[in-house]
């Protein structure tokens, strides 16, 4: 541990992790008023809202990912790659896991790292529930590499429909889980299978595409105003989506899923996208308390309840509101809990009382690939919400991911990439098709 200035360690690069990592590389450590740390399992960021447009090809995340490594040296902090899985409270101490190559060669053995402040930002993953059949037959959408062999399985898929020559043949996709992440699929699917025209592979339409979009409650985007929901049901079917509200998944197989009816639903690829939970490691470190999602509990200040030098962010974090209610797990969440943590590691540093966290819901946009795009916006005179859709929503939602570059990169880089982007639209093509 320095004896100089204090070490701060990040643990997760997410929305929110990499942004307060940033800012306090800004206001810390250029100065060397701080020692920044990053850690995460993963060399590049991509930011999870845009996992299902990796899922499907939409982007690219070898051109569109961040990588930390380079971000790091940019913006005065350092990155280590590495898988926390133990903490040790007495001795101020994290132990990350051996790393090896895929295959199975050893890269780093185990390393133990020091901070006099830690924070913890390790995300959420889907809760299967432990409905038999899940982890062996379905795909998630929880990282990168997730994301990425989902794509591969699509593209294989969608060749192998392309070279049939029976025209009946078709392709059933099953997700489960009718929160964002499924409804937005369900949508850039159908865009993707259209698209594939353009490459060659013209006997594959959205025609030959069957996906079924199976909620257990009584609608989708249950955590959502109901127009938002009946919007976004509304485009759904009209792309051909079979929404299936109130059904309950009691088992996966290798045909499909197998509901609390007993009905089969037979489907090709199935993914579960229902529930969110912290990762079950946080349990097994047996140091925090914990809501049944595994998510830590924090105070006012988001310190955990068991240490002052703790702090937690993100979709980890359980911070209770004035109505009882959750913070809501999403990216503006992250965004505001790594203001108010960079604001109090500040305070700590400078011996100052530390801010209270506030959540400001600024409402919530779904985007249905080049479809639709609805949504509400929380007004800031009156605690009226407004729902948008069409090119109004679709720009807001762009523009929120903008945000997260800009809180990251600065605005002449997010000008560029901008820039660039448009520029390698020319070239690339509209979908990876690798």
């Amino acid at each position: 541990m320095s004896n100089t200035i204090p070490k701060i360690v990040v643990i997760g690069g997410g929305a929110g992790g990499l942004e307060l990592a940033t800012q306090l590389g800004h206001k810390l450590g250029r100065k060397k008023h701080a020692d920044i740390l990053l850690i995460d399992k993963n060399r590049t960021h991509i930011w999870k809202p845009l996992l299902h447009e990796v899922a499907t090809g939409s982007i690219d995340p070898d051109l569109d990912g961040v990588v930390y490594s380079a971000h790091a040296a940019k913006h005065h902090y350092r990155f280590q790659l590495g898988t926390f899985y133990q903490l040790d409270q007495s001795k101020k101490c994290i132990t990350l896991a051996p790393l090896s190559d895929d295959l199975g060669h050893a890269i780093l053995p185990e390393r133990t790292v020091h901070y006099d402040y830690l924070v913890i930002a390790v995300g959420s993953v889907s809760n299967d529930f432990n409905t038999p059949g899940i982890k062996e037959h379905c795909y998630f959408l929880d990282s990168n590499q997730q994301a990425e062999r989902f794509q591969h399985t699509l593209l294989d898929s969608f060749t192998r429909l392309h070279q049939d020559d029976n025209q009946q043949q078709s392709l059933n996709i099953a997700i489960v889980g009718g929160g964002a992440t499924g409804v937005e699929l369900s949508a850039e699917l159908y865009h993707v299978s259209e698209l594939l025209k353009l490459y060659g592979l013209t006997n594959m339409s959205s025609k030959r595409l069957h996906i079924h979009l199976i909620e257990a409650g009584p609608r989708i985007l249950p955590a959502l105003p109901e127009r938002i929901a009946i919007s976004a049901k509304r485009e759904l079917l009209k792309l051909g989506v079979n929404v299936r509200e109130q059904t309950q998944v009691k088992e996966a197989s290798a045909q499909g899923f197998i509901t609390k009816d007993d009905e089969h639903i037979n489907a090709d690829i199935m993914l579960w996208a229902a529930g969110v939970k912290a990762p079950d490691f946080i349990k097994d470190l047996a140091v925090f308390e914990l809501t049944r999602s595994n998510q830590i509990q924090v105070n006012q200040f988001l310190q955990s309840t068991v240490d002052d030098s703790i702090f937690v962010l993100g979709d980890c974090c359980a911070f209770t509101l004035d109505d009882g209610k959750q913070v809501p797990p999403r990216a503006q969440s992250a965004h505001q809990m790594a203001q108010c943590i960079e604001k109090n590691l500040i305070a700590t540093l400078k011996q100052q009382p530390l801010i209270k966290f506030k959540y400001n819901d600024y409402g919530s946009l779904v985007n249905l690939s080049r479809y639709s795009t609805v949504g509400n916006l929380m007004g800031n005179l009156t605690s009226n919400s407004f729902f948008i859709e069409g090119k109004i929503a679709r720009f807001m939602y762009v523009s929120l991911y903008r945000m997260h570059q800009l809180a990251i990169h600065g605005g002449a880089k997010t000008l560029a990439l901008w820039i660039s982007e448009k520029i390698l639209r020319v070239v690339r093509p509209k979908m990876k098709l690798h």
